[in-house]
């Protein structure tokens, strides 16, 4: 239910408009009673009730389009008695090992009609399940950018049929997203990266359904993508967005499936015969937007396929930033927090660790690339140990090594992640992790494998087609 409240010098006028509300057993019933509609249950607004010891404020936002603008665009009354603080990080141990149907049937307990469910429109319809299954009224929201693939919407629509909901759908400013491609047209993203375009797409929207909220529900997990997602508790206090109360600390967030593998997520789905979205059954896993979206290979992790052209470590739209560990926005700009190697990264448990594989130095690879005439080819991968889609090729490479030993061919590794990656990405071609380069015997300019096709059959059709 939402509330506008307007006021002049001689009168005070309020006019209440209703929110759907999705319940897995029944709708509610509700009578009119004069020009307002109010649920059979109470209706009163207990804007004393806090589940946080943030003060209310007087949250005013220009814009009246939250998913719950309940207090939101009124001016909430000071808290008198607040209570304590619930300790979430408490909380997050204590259901660490919890099913994801124990922590939803947590989450919508506490707050009732003050949270929603977050659904990207893809394996996350798994969270709708999971509050179907808990008996509870729940509510499920989505960001609209525009961009997302036919799909996609059809399969909202299939979604809101099985489930007899609303989706309550959050869009862009229109006035942003046509400055913006005014500006630097449809696919800037492509020549200086995708986080302008998410931030007006989807972060801004989200940030404004957020301040309608208490908590909300995503479905990040632990093994989504390479660092970013690795530390995701069940439940926190949402350490980047704001809730109804305001400021930081006013929201809290749940991940109900933070420590369940994909795998386990679409044995779920099967089993309980959940619809899914269609781009599944042609590659896709990770799904977003239609132009930073395509199909993974056999052997690429899920997230491969969203930002292809940026670092691994940089595949993150924004939504999700609070669960970016410190170490990994300093691996993303080049920049090690740990001692010094050889080659001057940072100290971290290294990958293709085989007999026949060669590790170069800087000097090595300095010295491989002013070289004209070459007694052997070479094969070098470009790799920093922490990307996950290079630790995916590890055993692939070693393997291609030991096939290769002897064979007048020479496969060698250089980590250009850290102090490297400039010289890396200046000298060596480097795009993003991993990049593998072919060094013939008569020339000093190497070759690069442009397929994501990093199997061993794959690589060796590449390295016999330049034999």
């Amino acid at each position: 239910m939402a509330f506008a409240l307007t006021s002049s010098s001689s009168s005070t006028a309020i006019s209440v408009s209703s929110f759907p509300r999705s319940n897995s057993s029944s709708d509610l019933k509700v009578p009119q009673i004069g020009s307002v509609w109010l649920p059979e249950r109470h209706a009163t607004v207990n804007l004393s009730r806090r589940r946080c010891a943030v003060k209310a404020v007087n949250a005013d936002p220009k814009r009246n389009d939250s998913i719950v603008p309940l207090a939101a665009t009124v001016a909430a009354p000071e808290v008198l008695e607040k209570e304590e603080a619930e300790d979430f990080q408490q909380l997050a141990k204590e259901l660490d090992n919890a099913s994801p149907l124990e922590i939803m049937d947590k989450a919508l307990e506490k707050f009732g009609d003050d949270i929603a469910i977050a659904f990207s429109g893809a394996e996350d319809v798994a969270l709708i399940e999971y509050a179907k299954l808990t008996g509870r009224p729940f509510r499920v929201f989505s960001l609209d950018t525009g961009r997302l693939n036919p799909e996609t919407y059809r399969f909202f629509s299939e979604v809101e049929k099985h489930y007899g909901i609303r989706i309550e759908y959050m869009f862009p400013d229109a006035v942003e997203v046509q400055a913006l491609v005014r500006s630097k047209g449809l696919f800037s993203f492509y020549e200086d990266g995708h986080q302008e375009c998410c931030r007006v797409r989807k972060v801004r929207p989200l940030r404004r359904a957020l301040k309608g909220l208490r908590a909300w529900i995503t479905g990040q997990r632990k093994d989504q993508s390479p660092g970013t997602r690795s530390e995701v508790p069940v439940v926190q206090v949402d350490p980047v967005f704001e809730g109804l109360d305001g400021g930081i600390g006013s929201l809290v967030k749940w991940n109900p499936v933070a420590n369940v593998d994909g795998k386990d997520i679409w044995n779920f789905l099967r089993a309980m015969n959940v619809p899914v979205n269609g781009l599944h059954s042609q590659g896709y896993v990770s799904i977003g937007c239609e132009p930073c979206t395509r199909p993974v290979l056999p052997g690429q992790h899920e997230r491969e396929g969203r930002w292809w052209w940026e670092d691994a470590k940089a595949k993150e739209c924004g939504l999700h930033k609070g669960n970016l560990k410190e170490d990994t926005a300093a691996q993303v700009n080049g920049i090690g927090n740990g001692a010094a190697s050889a080659n001057g990264s940072a100290t971290e448990s290294d990958i293709f660790n085989g007999q026949s594989l060669v590790t170069l130095s800087r000097t090595g690879i300095e010295n491989l690339a002013r070289l004209e005439n070459r007694k052997e080819p070479w094969l070098v991968v470009l790799y920093a140990p922490w990307c996950r889609f290079c630790q995916a090729m590890e055993d692939s490479y070693v393997e291609l090594a030991e096939k290769l030993a002897g064979s007048g061919m020479k496969v060698a590794k250089f980590r250009a992640d850290g102090e490297q990656k400039e010289y890396a990405k200046r000298e060596l071609q480097l795009g993003s992790f991993p990049t593998i380069l072919f060094f013939p015997k008569h020339s000093s300019k190497p070759i690069k494998y442009a397929s994501e096709k990093r199997d061993v059959d794959s690589l060796m059709a590449f390295i016999s087609a330049l034999r």
